[in-house]
């Protein structure tokens, strides 16, 4: 049975219309000829995902997501992705949007990583803004 689940770590997090995020989250995967079996999202604050940027990617630095997928293979999408509540709510208030959209903007982020786009150039970045801009529409 396919399945996407949400947790908290060491935070009280509640996240609304968890069925209807749940059916965009399969519906962009399929959009793209993917399918998800496993996809857990831990929703924790940013010293939490600071000490596993460190421990992980050595990398020092804040971030709003971290995506591991669970093999090497591309199917079927089996991650966890971890999102800083924190981050999330300080990106809204810099982009001046509301954290909701903010934060579907990252947990698609996260499903679209895992389909394959990446986003380290900044022409990678362009189209990781369109895709999640695009997917987005249909939440």
């Amino acid at each position: 049975m396919p399945s996407v689940s949400f947790h908290s770590e060491l935070i009280s997090f509640k996240l609304k219309e968890k069925n209807r995020l749940k059916k965009w989250l399969h519906a962009v995967a399929l959009r793209h000829g993917g399918k998800i079996s496993a996809i857990q999202y831990i929703f924790c604050d940013d010293t939490f995902l600071l000490d596993i940027n460190k421990q992980y990617l050595n990398h020092d630095t804040l971030t709003d997501i971290i995506t591991f997928r669970y093999s090497e293979h591309p199917e079927p999408l089996e991650s966890d992705i971890y999102i800083s509540v924190e981050r999330v709510k300080e990106n809204a208030l810099q982009l001046s949007v509301p954290f909701e959209s903010e934060l579907h903007r990252v947990m698609v982020h996260g499903v679209l990583h895992l389909l394959g786009f990446k986003d380290k150039t900044s022409k990678e970045k362009e189209l990781m803004r369109g895709e999640e801009d695009f997917c987005l529409e249909d939440l």
